[in-house]
């Protein structure tokens, strides 16, 4: 696992599964080209196909339309959408995103779904469902008297909070060998995830997939994870915005 694999695009572990594997699922199937219109802090979104889809779902439809509609920017690259994605949160459309991935990673094993707090947490149950209703784990940010004390743990900065979390998995719920869906509502600076893959690593689980609902493609942490083997898949990616 050599940084050396990671720059010429070979898997940088044995303990992942999808792009360095599988050429055709380097891309997601839609993605979202964002930008902002002329009334401040709203977005528009121009939706775009990847040559792997003949039309695009109706999930990708209702999420493009979501972001147009209730998307706002904010100074210093933060794009809202709490109306009904990580505040007000739309079960309706989570169970929809959840049936989506599921069609993308099939014949994937997926043992268990592991997110992190808080605002995964939703999405990852919904998505749960649509996998055999398999566990979902989510990485605690904070230490408390219930856990255990066998731990996996690390720190997390988080972009929104702009401060340092830790972030802590009990050994009793993320075991060797496990196959391993990581879910997230945004995929930004990527930090939240590399955590998530480094405690992944250190139980010995197996990674077959990331499943994003927005990424900020702008940032280009999702092409790097896809250069490194991991099969990222996000429902919408955000090319660019502005609050002006």
């Amino acid at each position: 696992s050599s940084d050396r694999d990671a720059e010429q695009g070979c898997p940088a572990s044995s303990r992942r599964r999808g792009v360095g594997q599988l050429a055709r699922l380097c891309s997601p199937s839609i993605r979202v080209f964002v930008a902002v219109d002329a009334v401040p802090g709203r977005c528009q979104a121009d939706v775009r196909q990847t040559s792997d889809m003949d039309g695009k779902r109706t999930v990708m439809r209702e999420l493009e339309e979501r972001i147009r509609r209730d998307g706002i920017v904010r100074d210093g690259g933060v794009l809202k959408v709490d109306s009904f994605l990580n505040h007000q949160c739309d079960v309706a459309l989570f169970d929809r995103m959840g049936a989506e991935w599921a069609t993308l990673f099939r014949g994937r094993r997926v043992d268990r779904i592991l997110t992190i707090e808080s605002s995964g947490i939703g999405i990852a149950c919904c998505a749960a469902r649509h996998f055999g209703d398999v566990p979902v784990v989510f990485a605690k940010k904070a230490q408390s008297i219930n856990l255990d004390d066998d731990l996996l743990a690390t720190t997390v900065y988080s972009f929104t909070k702009r401060r340092e979390f830790p972030v802590i998995v009990s050994r009793r719920f993320l075991h060797q060998g496990d196959h391993v869906l990581l879910v997230d509502d945004f995929l930004a600076n990527g930090r939240a995830m590399e955590w998530l893959i480094k405690l992944c690593d250190e139980a010995g689980a197996i990674i077959e997939g990331i499943a994003i609902a927005v990424e900020k493609g702008f940032q280009d942490v999702g092409d790097r994870l896809r250069r490194r083997g991991y099969d990222v898949r996000s429902l919408a990616v955000v090319r660019s915005m502005d609050a002006d």
